[in-house]
């Protein structure tokens, strides 16, 4: 196990040996161990390895220039100077929360952009301002859509976050695919296989393979397949994919950039980067803060009280497990598969550094 604040000075580290200023290095650290905390490693420590080569191919800036370059009164476009994703996405948050300090609502549509980390990370920013919080982004395509085995989409994932006034607030924060691809990832480094329903071979056979991307492979999207609705999550992935490129000038699709060096950059390009979208309201836009927040207290109570199924302990609200996680890997410290912590041992021995 290891603390978070061991985790979080060696991430920071890390990236100032890459380049990154310390301000940076560490919103970049803090967004990798809010997802270790909360119990999505598939966002957290792995992912250093990604941006590690992705900097080695010369493909990722480190000192970007991040700035407005279009907006309204409660609307901004953001462009991210192909900066480590994390570094655009806060700002853009930022941004998303003065505007709607001003106007009520504040929208931000953020390209030339990269991987982000957890979503949920930036949607909760709001809470702390009695606002809720809206975080969209596409991703580099491994995704199908319904009925086909072409890789067009994203897992882009949704993430809206909800204060309430005692109970903890609701955090929806999820893929538009079954599993997240960072959970292929840690499934293949623990040697295990994958449900059926997450994944197909390149002609659209179900697999259990977590490897089968690197074959030609695709996910699914959520739901699996159409008898189980995966036209839904197509539908959903979609809307995600227009909000973060289309509003933006980012690639959408097929055409985001892959956030891996391993793959190829593509020669097509639709617009700059990857693309995500915020959104932040002011409650007292609407009515008073509070009177919404004991609203939402009794909504919570409300579904907590739900009548369980057979077996079942309880009913949960979004954002439970994560918070559960927190509470425990706070007091039990951080696991980190081995074949990951071997990654970060190699790292840090490139650039000098200790990670034991």
């Amino acid at each position: 196990m290891y603390t978070k604040a061991f985790l979080y000075d060696f991430t920071t580290m890390v990236f100032m040996k890459m380049g990154c200023s310390e301000a940076d290095a560490g919103i970049i650290a803090d967004v990798f161990l809010a997802a270790e905390s909360r119990g999505h490693p598939s966002h957290g420590m792995i992912r250093l390895r990604d941006y590690f080569e992705l900097w080695k191919a010369g493909r990722i800036n480190m000192n970007p220039d991040i700035r407005i370059v279009h907006e309204s009164p409660s609307t901004a476009v953001v462009n991210g100077d192909n900066a480590v994703g994390m570094i655009p996405a806060r700002r853009s948050m930022e941004i998303a929360i003065e505007k709607a300090r001003a106007a009520g609502t504040g929208w931000v549509a953020t390209f030339n952009s990269n991987h982000f980390g957890i979503a949920g990370y930036y949607s909760m920013m709001a809470l702390s301002r009695d606002m809720i919080g809206i975080c969209l982004t596409n991703a580099n395509p491994l995704v199908a859509p319904t009925f086909s085995v072409s890789r067009l989409l994203g897992t882009n994932p949704i993430a809206v976050a909800v204060p309430a006034l005692h109970q903890p607030p609701l955090i929806a924060d999820f893929a538009t695919t079954p599993v997240a691809r960072g959970k292929l990832a840690i499934a293949e480094k623990k040697g295990e296989k994958v449900a059926f329903g997450f994944v197909q071979d390149k002609d659209g056979n179900p697999s259990d393979d977590p490897a089968i991307l690197k074959s030609g492979g695709s996910m699914l999207t959520l739901g699996g397949d159409r008898l189980h609705g995966s036209h839904k999550g197509y539908c959903l992935s979609a809307l995600v994919d227009i909000f973060s490129a289309l509003l933006s000038g980012a690639n959408f699709g097929p055409f985001v950039p892959p956030s891996v060096a391993y793959l190829p950059i593509l020669e097509k390009k639709t617009g700059e980067g990857t693309g995500h979208f915020f959104g932040a309201m002011r409650i007292d836009a609407f009515q008073p803060a509070n009177a919404f927040k004991a609203k939402m207290d009794e909504w919570i109570a409300t579904f907590r009280s739900a009548k369980t199924a057979t077996g079942e302990e309880r009913v949960i609200i979004p954002g439970d497990p994560e918070r559960e996680a927190e509470e425990r890997t706070s007091r039990e410290g951080i696991a980190i598969v081995p074949a990951v912590r071997n990654d970060l041992k190699a790292i840090a021995a490139e650039l000098g550094l200790e990670f034991e």
